[in-house]
């Protein structure tokens, strides 16, 4: 794996005026993923986590805040020029397959779509070959290319997802969420495609995720969130074995175990952020290694490593 970072965001925010008042879904959050590596982005629905995904790729305007993809800022006003080499760069995986394809289209013009548009195929039988090529190697086959989406099941329908991505040899892809509508066979399935295809292609990926032992599996790095901000972040090592954060233990300890006799006896652990009154904006960023942060006042983490 590489040491070089290819995505640094800093102090990203994402705020949403509804009337009078202003939703912070994602408040002041860092990071940083290097080349070849998978950081997986973990909290629970309305964390703010696939808002951060949306916002780095430009699906919403961030409202502060900087995204730097390969020593380019991409955020700020958005040009002809900057959106080019965004979709050259990143692509998204999402989490619905059937919402993400077009009903209407044959698969062979929605894996060929990002071809298209860029004008990257000189012609006709190029264009064929590089969609065949891609949909083989997602574990389909170029018969399913004159098909529709609704002939596809669920994980086919994500395979395609992933063709549609990957074809525009994008040097990040952001997965949102996009096994959590899948049984849990395909699931493993999936994340194995995107794992080989990570070695052949040296990919980076931003895995958004709330199951946790999935996360496990994929990521190198986990950033937990938990209402739009960072509240601790490390190697997976650090999140899985060195836990701080009372947030982070309670997600932790919500993974069921696959032993019938020890999970009915685990403890799990329950977080009430008003109940042990934290206060997010008023925590700064502690590193307990060079990798491992936990937001908090010293008080808090102080606290929290005493437990």
């Amino acid at each position: 794996m590489e040491n070089t970072t290819l995505l640094e965001v800093k102090n990203l925010k994402q705020y949403f005026k509804s009337g009078k008042t202003t939703v912070k879904a994602v408040d002041d959050v860092s990071f940083k993923i290097k080349k070849g590596s998978t950081f997986g982005l973990v909290g629970e629905s309305g964390s703010g986590k696939s808002t951060i995904g949306r916002a780095i790729i430009r699906l919403y305007d961030p409202t502060e805040g900087k995204v730097i993809l390969g020593g380019k800022e991409v955020s700020g006003k958005m040009t002809a020029e900057k959106k080019k080499y965004l979709t050259s760069k990143m692509q998204m995986i999402f989490q619905d397959p059937m919402a993400s394809l077009n009903p209407r289209k044959k698969v062979i013009d929605i894996v060929a779509e990002g071809l298209d548009s860029n004008h990257l195929c000189k012609s006709k039988k190029e264009r064929e070959e590089k969609v065949y090529a891609m949909l083989e190697r997602v574990g389909l086959n170029h018969e399913q290319a004159g098909r529709y989406p609704h002939m596809f099941s669920g994980g086919q329908r994500q395979r395609i997802g992933i063709a549609r991505a990957m074809i525009m040899e994008p040097e990040l892809i952001i997965a949102d969420e996009c096994i959590s509508a899948l049984d849990v066979s395909i699931q493993a399935q999936v994340v194995n495609i995107m794992k080989d295809l990570q070695k052949e292609r040296g990919l980076t990926y931003l895995f958004i995720a709330h199951d946790l032992a999935m996360v496990k599996y994929i990521s190198d790095y986990i950033g937990v969130i938990h209402l739009g901000h960072f509240v601790e972040m490390g190697t997976k090592e650090e999140i899985f074995e060195h836990p701080v954060h009372p947030y982070t233990k309670s997600l932790l300890s919500a993974i069921p175990e696959p032993n019938p006799l020890t999970e009915p006896t685990k403890k799990l652990v329950t977080y009430d952020k008003a109940k042990e009154m934290v206060d997010y904006s008023k925590g700064t960023a502690h590193y307990l290694s060079e990798n491992h942060m936990v937001l908090g006042t010293d008080e808090e983490v102080a606290r929290w490593m005493a437990v």
